[in-house]
């Protein structure tokens, strides 16, 4: 018997990632099958989202795609301070510190430290928090902040002035602040959190709330992750292929649908192994659901939404109770990593028709969903499923 792989790419790919992609999977494919046949169905191309009005929908797209707005660098400073208070304390512990000077009293980082340990709000600072509710969460914050081991390193690079310093912490205090009462789903809005550095600079005499110099620029060049990096114009062409696609998928399928149909007729053999990344494997199991492709024998999805989308009610072939049809391939192999959010398992979901086979890709999301080509233990596993 003579067997075809046919493989079919998931969401957001276009002609350069798609070729790059289909490259790497026909090499390891001819790596552990030599001579094998591997088919690709690019629909992308033809059934991918786009945007049919230049953007008109989107607030700002024409002025903004592709960049970044000025006033945008302070929200994603914050966006790094969410994530991790202590971040800019770390980045100041990490410069040199300064002169020592010949005067009388304590070291200047001595005293920096001292204040801030010490430091007991003003009564129109402990108000303004409790006012909104932070109350609790702000006070939570600055015993985090006085014990936090990054304050002691950041203190031994402060000057006389210590401004910075000053800034770094009451931002810090913020931010925890803020997430703590996100923990408690509270939500407090730029607005109100720009008022509260403010109340609290003045009292810690810190002076300001912008970030300025290298530190700023250093905060700016840690990654950001794609929803921090461009503001809502270059959202628009980042986000686009990815959750257009998702979308446009949803609302009308079919085409994509009848694009894997024709390409699984046109590929030669007398087997065919589908192999579904994304999106893919959606599209994949809805097909093979509503109609019966004698030649597919063997699916394989890899990173794919369908075992959510049938639990949740959004897949469009299959609504839970019903379970797949006689004619679905017998041999469903689901391959995902745990830290992509974009994969689902299937086993429990679709028990006696499906196996998962976990893997690590050693890498965080969104990277964790795209780069299983290049993971040993995926060809592993194909491998064996082959076999």
């Amino acid at each position: 018997m003579r067997r075809s792989v046919l493989f079919v790419h998931g969401t957001g790919v276009r002609e350069v990632s798609y070729k790059e992609t289909f490259d790497a999977v026909r090499t390891r494919l001819d790596e552990i099958r030599p001579g094998l046949e591997v088919r690709g169905c690019f629909w992308g191309r033809e059934q991918g989202a786009s945007m049919a009005l230049d953007g008109a929908s989107v607030p700002r797209y024409r002025q903004s795609r592709g960049g970044t707005a000025d006033d945008d660098a302070e929200i994603e400073v914050w966006g790094v301070l969410y994530d991790d208070p202590w971040y800019e304390l770390r980045l100041l512990g990490l410069q040199p510190a300064p002169a020592s000077g010949l005067g009388f009293g304590l070291p200047a980082s001595e005293e920096f430290f001292a204040d801030i340990t010490e430091y007991g709000p003003a009564p129109e600072v402990v108000e303004a928090f409790a006012a909104r509710g932070l109350g609790e969460d702000f006070a939570e914050a600055l015993r985090a902040v006085a014990r936090a081991p990054e304050l002691r390193d950041a203190a031994a690079t402060a000057d006389a002035d210590g401004t910075e310093h000053r800034r770094a912490v009451a931002r810090a205090v913020i931010a925890m602040t803020l997430g703590l009462a996100d923990d408690r789903g509270v939500e407090v809005s730029g607005i109100v959190r720009d008022a509260l550095l403010d109340t609290l600079s003045t009292d810690l005499y810190a002076e300001g709330r912008s970030v300025k110099g290298l530190l700023g620029k250093a905060l700016l060049a840690r990654p950001l992750g794609w929803r921090g990096r461009s503001r809502r114009g270059a959202w628009g062409d980042a986000a686009l292929p990815a959750i257009g696609d998702i979308l446009r998928y949803q609302a009308r399928g079919q085409g994509v649908r009848d694009q894997i149909k024709r390409t699984v007729e046109n590929t030669p053999g007398d087997a065919i192994t589908v192999i579904a990344h994304s999106l893919g494997g959606v599209a994949c199991v809805d097909l093979l659901v509503r109609e019966r492709l004698e030649r597919v024998d063997q699916l394989i999805t890899v990173g794919s939404q369908a075992p959510y989308f049938y639990e949740i009610g959004a897949l469009v072939s299959l609504e839970h109770p019903e379970t797949l049809p006689p004619g679905f391939p017998a041999k469903w192999l689901n391959i995902y990593d745990g830290r992509d959010f974009l994969a689902y398992q299937a086993a429990e979901v679709f028990p006696g028709r499906a196996q998962d086979r976990l893997v690590d890709n050693k890498q965080p999301f969104p990277w964790a969903h795209t780069t299983y080509w290049s993971n040993p233990d995926v060809w592993n596993a194909v491998d064996t499923w082959l076999s």
